[in-house]
C-alpha cells in the first residue's frame, strides 16, 4: 500500500500541480484535474492512497 500527503501548490487550466508533504524535494507532480475531487483550490491539503485523492 502506498500512501502520500500532497498539496495543491497551483490550478493550470485542465491540470494541477501538487508537492509531497513528506519530503524537502522541490519536484512537482502534475495530475489532470478529473483524477481529483472537485473542490480542490491551491493550498488544499490532499491525500493519495489505492490510486484515490480525497480532502484532508
Amino acid at each position: 500500500m502506498v500512501a502520500f500527503d500532497y498539496i495543491v501548490v497551483n490550478i493550470e487550466g485542465d491540470y494541477a500541480n501538487l508537492k509531497r508533504t513528506d519530503t524537502e524535494k522541490d519536484e512537482l507532480k502534475l495530475v489532470a484535474r478529473a483524477l481529483l475531487p472537485e473542490a480542490i483550490a491551491e493550498g488544499t491539503k490532499l491525500h493519495y492512497e489505492y490510486m484515490e485523492y480525497t480532502i484532508i
